[in-house]
């Protein structure tokens, strides 16, 4: 089964990007697995204080996982996967597309503002030429209603 793979932030571009992944998984028979990345420089103290950190994260990963996820399961009929890396997050975006060979396609939400489309399409952008798998890139203002019509099998 194809997968899109799609990352789980705080940015308000991660909704329609997750929307996106959700619907054409739907419509494609496909499947939906969530990335969330945990940056290491939240872990920078000591070793007992990181590591209650390190559950808090994870807590807070989890919580607003299971609000996507329900909107899958009860709008789309999906039931995604919640994969938590530690790291930088591009590196763990591309080490998770290498270690999973299901992963057909990347979904990225584009921000709107003046700092550009965010940092991961950023970065992303510069090798997009060598990535293992093509990246859909959905622009974070696009209507709802837009998104859905755009992600229907023709």
């Amino acid at each position: 089964m194809r997968k899109f793979l799609v990352v789980l932030d705080d940015s308000r571009e991660c909704l329609n990007a997750m929307r996106f992944a959700a619907m054409r998984a739907s419509a494609t028979g496909g499947g939906v697995e969530i990335l969330s990345v945990i940056p290491p420089e939240e872990f920078n103290h000591w070793i007992g204080v990181a590591d209650i950190m390190r559950a808090e994260a994870r807590e807070r990963i989890e919580v607003h996982y299971e609000v996507y996820a329900k909107w899958m399961r009860d709008k789309q009929g999906i039931e995604p996967e919640l994969v938590i890396r530690e790291g930088e997050t591009v590196t763990e975006i591309l080490a998770q597309i290498e270690e999973d060979s299901e992963i057909g396609i990347l979904v990225l939400g584009a921000g709107s503002d003046k700092g550009g489309p965010g940092p991961i399409i950023s970065a992303l952008s510069k090798s997009a030429g060598t990535l293992p798998i093509p990246i859909t890139i959905v622009p974070g203002e696009l209507p709802k209603e837009r998104l859905e019509a755009l992600s229907k099998p023709a």
